[in-house]
């Protein structure tokens, strides 16, 4: 077997482990334990160097970051499929842009509201000003995406991609573990309810 997907449940992983379901393609999947240190070994830190979920082996060959992640499967197995846009189309250019946007731009806030209002950090390392401004940003963006999803039905146009696995998976974490609340954002809302309601989603289960 080829591909290998080294993971982790509920972490960074989850768009990876849909979009290897949404693509049908036969792999093993390798469950971490990263509390007891599972990442850090050899067999892992040989193709990430970052001791990190999602590690992806293909044909011998790793990769990390779960938007490369995203973005090389597409290239390479989701033509076919009608799951990733042709290169150098004008298509291509939205999915490389909105890609990256969750990953950066929504990643960014989703953390920074994360690290100061988990529980698992101690109270006097917490921010409450900084989760504000992460909440402030997110509501902007998440604001921007529901603007994007009034014109069609998903993020790319009319056909669902491995982007909304992919940005998806991070919404939905957003509303699970922050408490996003999408009332005020309704095209988001459903977009997100048809993601999720994909057979292969599932698989992140």
């Amino acid at each position: 077997m080829s591909l290998t997907l080294y993971f982790a449940p509920r972490s960074s992983a989850s768009p990876i482990i849909w979009a290897l379901a949404e693509l049908d393609l036969p792999h093993e999947a390798i469950q971490l334990d990263l509390q007891a240190g599972d990442q850090k070994k050899p067999e892992v830190l040989q193709h990430n160097p970052n001791g990190q979920v999602p590690t992806l082996v293909d044909q011998g060959q790793g990769m990390f970051e779960s938007s490369a992640i995203i973005v090389y499967l597409g290239e390479r197995y989701g033509h076919e499929k009608g799951l990733w846009p042709k290169p150098g189309s004008p298509e291509h250019m939205v999915a490389l842009s909105w890609n990256a946007w969750f990953a950066v731009s929504l990643g960014a806030s989703m953390r920074l509201v994360m690290l100061n209002t988990q529980d698992w950090l101690p109270p006097e390392l917490r921010n409450e000003g900084q989760a504000a401004h992460g909440l402030e940003r997110l509501g902007a963006q998440l604001g921007l995406l529901d603007a994007r999803l009034g014109e069609q039905p998903y993020v790319v146009g009319e056909s669902f991609s491995l982007v909304d696995a992919y940005g998806a998976a991070a919404v939905g974490w957003a509303t699970q573990v922050i408490g996003v609340d999408l009332k005020t954002i309704p095209n988001v809302a459903a977009w997100l309810g048809r993601c999720m309601g994909r057979e292969a989603a599932k698989a992140m289960q």
